[in-house]
């Protein structure tokens, strides 16, 4: 692990370290968190803060049990006061802020419905909430109980590093209000409120930062012109130069107690087949900011 080329003169220390993929140049910040009263400290505050601000990423690792996940909801309750992060958003019209991430053939979380994420099954390439109008800006994952039988791999890949491989036609669609996106029936939160109408990239305004909203599965183009677009931004994730980008952080790399941080809009992630019956994440998501459906060329 490789420190920073200055050293930060606050109770949280930011590192990087290098994480073995596809492509060997990505890195990615991490914080230790020695104790659970960091939540409190100003310092590990605005370490937390910048970091997800500039990089959209952080691995953090708890070096304490937390199975109520009471670290994080501090952070997140803290981040609120002190740096006017959203409040944690409650998943559907009976689920709260935590949702538990594990394979559950039988017993569900929400709406009687089985999510994607309580399946064994592959989870492509997504970002999440991308049917809600106002989708978090940020998600976390902790690592209650890694995948010990050699699944359950989380892979990122960088928005900004995908758009670049984009045609410009197909960028000037996605930003085009063309495309319905369907609510999963586990996350409907009012009766009929189904779906939605909207544009799959758009501008966030106080950082004009390129975002980005997608799910293939519920995801349906209304005009040529948006399907074409959405056929090759399909086509690229799939391919080669995407894959040069791709970080893939194994159960090794993201042990018990880890915990992972993401802007939803700049960082997409995916999930191959979980082999352990017993792997069990738990997710928070926060900060809802509305997903703007005029072009921001």
């Amino acid at each position: 692990m490789q420190r920073l080329s200055r050293p930060l003169r606050t109770a949280s220390k930011l590192f990087r370290h290098n994480t073995r993929s596809i492509s060997s140049i990505h890195s990615i910040p991490y914080i230790p968190v020695p104790g659970p009263s960091l939540a409190y400290e100003s310092s590990h505050l605005d370490t937390v803060n910048r970091t997800l601000q500039n990089e959209g990423i952080l691995h953090m690792q708890l070096a304490f049990p937390d199975d109520e996940s009471s670290y994080i909801q501090d952070l997140l309750l803290n981040l609120h006061k002190t740096h006017a992060h959203g409040l944690p958003l409650t998943h559907s019209a009976n689920r709260g802020w935590m949702w538990d991430i594990r394979p559950s053939p039988d017993s569900f979380q929400s709406n009687n419905h089985q999510a994607r994420s309580e399946t064994t099954e592959e989870f492509p390439w997504h970002t999440d909430c991308s049917y809600e109008a106002e989708p978090p800006r940020f998600f976390a994952l902790q690592v209650l109980q890694p995948d010990l039988c050699g699944g359950g791999t989380l892979s990122v890949l960088n928005v900004d590093k995908l758009l670049t491989l984009l045609s410009p036609f197909a960028r000037e669609w996605l930003f085009t209000p063309n495309y319905r996106i369907t609510v999963p029936p586990e996350f409907i939160k009012l009766q009929g409120d189904t779906e939605i109408v909207g544009n799959l990239l758009t501008i966030n305004p106080n950082s004009n930062a390129t975002q980005l909203r997608f799910r293939e599965d519920i995801v349906t183009p209304l005009c040529e012109e948006a399907a074409k677009a959405l056929a090759e931004l399909k086509s690229v994730l799939l391919g080669p130069a995407a894959k040069e980008q791709i970080m893939n952080l194994t159960p090794e790399m993201l042990p018990r107690g880890s915990i992972i941080l993401m802007d939803n809009g700049r960082w997409l992630h995916a999930r191959n087949e979980v082999k352990d019956p017993n792997r069990h994440l738990r997710r928070v998501r926060w900060d809802a900011r509305q997903f703007s459906n005029q072009p921001c060329m």
